[in-house]
């Protein structure tokens, strides 16, 4: 076998900070732009941001409209909505998304199906769907998020629930990734507790996934055509994952537990665009893949600080459920990598430095900041892990990026040692 030797990297221009969302308008205005759709779900219009946004563009001769139909947690229906309305209404030249994952990754799959023939599963990953690549370029999209942890500001990928499936997968290519993210902490203010949980959670992973991630130069080498934006743990990933994992030993649970600390609202945001920037580039692996099926099978579970009207798991949550028993597996495969993720989360704290360090770090902040102990606190049980299973082996895109090959029994193992108690 050839090693590969070549690594990418990739990224959306970054407006961060303190009123960065006031100056939308003058962004798009530069790629000469004269019709806009605002995209947000109806929790984040009721704040009054969306449309705010979308009123500033006027002075640029830009008209906007706000669409507030995303779902929560998007499904293939909910996308097709989307997408309906931005064809009925349209053309459009440039999309805003405002609001959480979900408004960023409706913006993908809305920019992609007005930009290019076909339906949504024609563009949905294998095997779920068919993976078709765009052939057209997309238009500009301006990701503006107002919840620290999905990163989907900063990547190449739409998440999504396919109903008939029982299974959340993704899009992912190159083209989707947003053409300037525009962070401004002021957003989260309004983000409740549990949303910064489960959130932060998601921040923490996407920088502990890339970080142990399989190293780029273990692959076999690739063609030009066959470079993935997934392309294994490298020197830029690592220094964002870094990063991102020292903000969050100091301002993740403050941010949880003080809500008005604007500092830690300050440094939990950056730490999203670093370990987004990291991720985006090394790729997840056993937890997200994990969080698919954990999220797209959930019967009755409402968590604290979403939306009541139907069960879920949010994203971020149910990629820290199986995080612990992942981390421990995955150990043996660079045990320095996992010591010193331990040592950045938390500094000068003494632990076990064999395969317990990371899980134990995790298990604690997880206690502190409330996420439910175990899969058996959201409803699944022992009968549950066949399909979880099936889900989760689903998911090959993501368990490339594994530094150990998962088996069926692999991912049973783990997931059944995350029923209960981490």
């Amino acid at each position: 076998m050839s090693a590969e030797s070549i690594f990418t990297y990739g990224a959306p221009g970054l407006k961060f900070g303190e009123g960065a969302s006031d100056e939308i308008g003058h962004d798009l205005s530069q790629y000469d732009v004269k019709r806009v759709l605002v995209i947000t779900d109806a929790g984040v219009a009721a704040t009054g941001h969306p449309q705010r946004v979308a009123d500033q563009m006027a002075q640029y001769g830009i008209e906007a409209s706000v669409f507030d139909g995303v779902h929560v947690e998007p499904t293939d229906a909910s996308l097709e909505l989307a997408i309906a309305h931005a064809r009925d209404t349209g053309p459009w030249d440039a999309f805003v998304a405002v609001g959480g994952g979900s408004a960023i990754d409706t913006a993908k799959a809305v920019n992609l199906l007005t930009t290019n023939e076909g339906e949504l599963m024609d563009y949905v990953n294998a095997p779920v769907g068919r993976a078709r690549a765009p052939k057209h370029a997309l238009k500009p999209l301006v990701a503006v998020p107002t919840t620290t942890g999905t990163g989907a500001e900063s990547t190449t990928i739409c998440v999504l629930d396919v109903l008939d499936q029982h299974v959340k997968t993704g899009i992912s290519h190159p083209r989707l990734r947003p053409t300037l993210a525009v962070v401004d902490p002021e957003l989260t203010r309004t983000q409740p507790a549990g949303v910064t949980s489960a959130a932060g959670m998601d921040i923490l992973c996407h920088a502990l996934e890339s970080y142990t991630a399989r190293a780029y130069t273990s692959y076999e080498r690739k063609q030009p055509d066959q470079r993935v934006p997934y392309c294994g743990s490298n020197p830029m990933s690592d220094l964002w994952s870094e990063k991102a994992m020292s903000l969050l030993a100091t301002s993740f649970r403050r941010a949880v537990q003080h809500g008005e600390d604007d500092a830690a609202r300050h440094d939990m945001a950056l730490a999203a665009t670093f370990a987004g920037i990291g991720f985006g580039n090394a790729g997840v692996h056993i937890p997200h893949a994990n969080a698919y099926p954990i999220a797209g099978r959930v019967r009755d579970f409402r968590p604290e600080g979403y939306p009541q009207e139907e069960a879920m798991v949010p994203h971020g949550m149910a990629v820290s459920l199986t995080a612990p028993a992942a981390f421990r597996w995955t150990f043996e495969a660079s045990p320095e990598r996992h010591l010193r993720a331990a040592e950045l989360l938390a500094p000068g704290h003494s632990y076990d430095r064999g395969p317990e360090a990371l899980p134990s770090v995790l298990a604690d902040l997880m206690r502190d900041i409330t996420i439910p102990n175990g899969l058996a606190a959201v409803g699944y049980g022992e009968g549950d892990v066949d399909a979880l299973v099936e889900g989760t082996l689903k998911q090959q895109r993501l368990l490339a990026t594994s530094p150990r090959e998962v088996t069926e029994d692999d991912a049973a193992d783990i997931l059944r040692g995350s029923l209960e108690n981490w």
